[in-house]
């Protein structure tokens, strides 16, 4: 039986109540849905317009009309209308009086409601001089007294011959000045002795190695058995799990960038360098890894014809992107990728994952797929909400996982869809000595929150002897158009000085949030007063006006800075740049032969690849799969892309035994039915 789609739902709501929004509709494949092996409904399952809701308008008062003339109860009148604007769209009425009264001679208006202005009782003269005289004579005898005080207080103060001063001026030479105690740190850290708490969790090992697929933790060799007690388990041969060991290659292909960083202070913009990788792929396929980039491509087994083969490359673009639309106010989430060769045919798409810098929400982002034409232009692949079976697009919180069936450009771009869209920042503060010696430069670099564009901060850092001060932290950056604060603050003042007007720099909202992988810097000059100083302690403070704030505590010791850099790449797990064969996946090659086997095969009682697709959370745009000469086979390279950062295969391991678990329960109870669920 094959799926047929419902009837779309009424469209929802605009996602705003002012401004541009998002209105969404909806259907699903259940009318019916399908049976016994039955084709998936073709098509969009959401579908999603722009709305522009109208905004409230508040009422205003108009000015008040002039006063009526006094009438004979001796009042005046004057009004006013709430119509400059009305208010409209739900907007508030004016708050106040529309009329107003007062008495028109202040209060002398006798009781028939004659007016007397021409005449006043000898009494309320007399009441008023009394009035006027009182208030003369008490204001003088308060003069005298504070005068009397004055006098006093001086007198008494002459005794002890001196005058009393603001004492806060002589306590700022005698600040107290502690540095932490000695402690093993981080070797990436100018002051290895000093390591700084992490406030925020880390998306990739360390701020300097990305650690790809080709992670020393990817290729630990498996435990030997894994003890699962479902049947199917035993029958799919993931209780014997296989051993590989993988050795590292111990040539890196290095980026090279020309920075152009000033060392006056205030913002300026750096390069990101060009980084390339390539292998020769065969039957068996392999994976492709570009090393701190946060960018791997995976080439399934049989993606490639038995007895030939082929050189693929990826590459990370180095000219500056026009993926993005300045009309739609669209910003660059990662790096542009090119993978090749041109007009290579595949049996499966390929798995290319892309790091990113949005933090993923439907109701704020549209994030979109791009790729770029022959005739030098980007179309839309697709939205990543929307139903497609020319691509593949799954969002992780940092990662984005595409399913390729053609090589070509690709680049990941974001339009906001309200204010309260956020852009993840790296922030981190570098420093070194100047040519003079008695000044230090701190350097704070704000940069999209993806390991290719950090990457290109630590390349220029490194290339002019900068040294890592404190841990990178994270910045929430919100696309509502206020701009980006960099301060130091709590400079010990009797042993460094900064130049007046510097310790605030901002950075315009355009130039952070189009970006677009490329950093931004400014730069604090500090000049010491003493040769003989070799500690600094200060604080930087990294900010949205009226939004997220991050503070880097700086302790450092120059006499640090004076030895030899560290190097920024030291583990060697993070050179290799490609692997070929069955050591490049984590499922053994005889276990997703079983899996695919079982699954893709239609079943009645619904064992099949569209279960197996939901156990492993892949819940959406299963009509892609469906199109697919294999369907769990592409499943299962998604599931390599997504966890080959992970160590082991629990999360598969885990999904597959609770589908056994689940048939068990359907089990025919006759003797002759008692047989097992999944036979291979």
């Amino acid at each position: 039986v094959n799926g047929v789609w419902s009837l779309w739902t009424e469209w929802s709501p605009c996602s705003v109540n002012c401004g541009r929004g998002v209105q969404k509709r909806s259907r699903t494949c259940t009318n019916p849905a399908p049976l016994n092996g039955g084709a998936f409904c073709e098509g969009m399952s959401v579908q999603k317009i722009t709305c522009n809701a109208l905004c409230p308008v508040d009422g205003v008062w108009e000015e008040w009309a002039e006063w009526t003339l006094c009438n004979v109860q001796c009042e005046r009148q004057r009004w006013r209308e709430c119509n400059v604007p009305p208010p409209r769209h739900r907007g508030k009425m004016c708050e106040g009086d529309a009329q107003t009264t007062e008495n028109c001679t202040g209060g002398l208006c006798s009781q028939n409601g004659k007016l007397m202005h021409d005449v006043k009782p000898q009494s309320m003269e007399s009441s008023i001089d009394v009035a006027l005289y009182s208030g003369l004579a008490a204001g003088v005898i308060a003069m005298v007294v504070l005068i009397v005080a004055i006098t006093l207080y001086r007198k008494s103060q002459s005794e002890y011959g001196v005058d009393v001063i603001d004492s806060s001026a002589l306590a700022g030479g005698f600040q107290s000045f502690n540095f932490k105690t000695t402690r093993q740190g981080n070797p990436l850290l100018l002051n290895p002795i000093m390591q700084p708490d992490i406030t925020v969790g880390q998306t990739y090992s360390s701020p300097i190695c990305f650690h790809d697929s080709i992670d020393k933790e990817l290729f630990d060799p498996l435990p030997e058995k894994v003890k699962v007690q479902s049947s199917f388990m035993v029958s799919l041969g993931v209780a014997d799990r296989a051993e590989y060991h993988v050795k590292a290659h111990s040539e890196r292909q290095p980026a090279t960038l020309h920075p152009n960083m000033v060392t006056a202070n205030g913002p300026h913009v750096l390069g990101i360098g060009h980084l390339k990788t390539s292998a020769v792929f065969g039957h068996l396929g392999g994976r492709l890894v570009i090393p701190n980039a946060g960018v791997s491509l995976l080439v399934p087994h049989g993606a490639i014809a038995e007895d030939t083969s082929s050189e693929m490359y990826m590459l990370i673009n180095q000219e500056e992107s026009s993926a993005q639309s300045e009309e739609r106010c669209e910003v660059l989430l990662g790096p542009e990728i090119t993978y090749g060769p041109p007009g290579l045919k595949l049996s499966y798409p390929v798995a290319m994952t892309i790091a990113h810098c949005a933090e993923v929400s439907t109701e704020n982002w549209n994030i979109k797929l791009k790729r770029h034409t022959k005739d030098n232009k980007w179309e839309e692949m697709m939205s990543v909400d929307d139903e497609s079976t020319s691509c593949y697009c799954l969002m992780d919180s940092h990662s984005c996982h595409l399913l390729l069936d053609e090589p070509g450009c690709y680049a990941l771009v974001g339009e906001p869809v309200t204010d309260s869209a956020v852009k993840r920042l790296r922030i981190a503060v570098f420093g070194s000595m100047e040519a003079s010696s008695t000044d230090f430069s701190l350097r704070v670099h704000c940069v999209d929150d993806t390991p290719h564009a950090f990457q290109g901060v630590v390349t220029a850092e490194t290339s002019r002897g900068g040294q890592l001060l404190e841990e990178p932290k994270t910045l929430f950056f919100k696309g509502n158009c206020l701009n980006l604060q960099v301060s130091i603050q709590d400079i010990p003042q009797f042993l460094w000085s900064i130049k007046p007007f510097t310790t605030c720099q901002e950075f315009s909202f355009s130039q952070v949030w189009y970006s677009n992988q490329q950093p931004v810097h400014c730069a604090f000059t500090l000049q010491r007063h003493d040769d003989a100083t070799t500690q600094l302690s200060c604080k930087i403070s990294v900010r949205q006006v009226k939004g997220h704030e991050q503070i880097l505590q700086v302790y450092t010791s120059l006499a640090e800075n004076e030895k030899e850099t560290v190097p920024f790449f030291m583990q060697a797990d993070c050179t290799v740049t490609s692997q070929t064969g069955a050591k490049a996946f984590k499922i053994p090659l005889s276990i997703r032969q079983r899996i695919c086997t079982t699954f893709d095969t239609a079943n009645a009682k619904g064992k099949d690849w569209q279960l197996l697709a939901q156990k492993l959370h892949i819940q959406r745009n299963l009509s892609y799969f469906s199109k697919q000469q294999s369907p769990s086979a592409v499943i299962l390279s998604l599931w390599e892309a997504r966890h080959q950062d992970s160590g082991d295969l629990d999360s598969l391991a885990s999904a597959l035994e609770e589908i056994g678990k689940i048939h068990c329960k359907n089990l025919p109870q006759s003797p002759a039915d008692k047989e097992p669920v999944f036979s291979f």
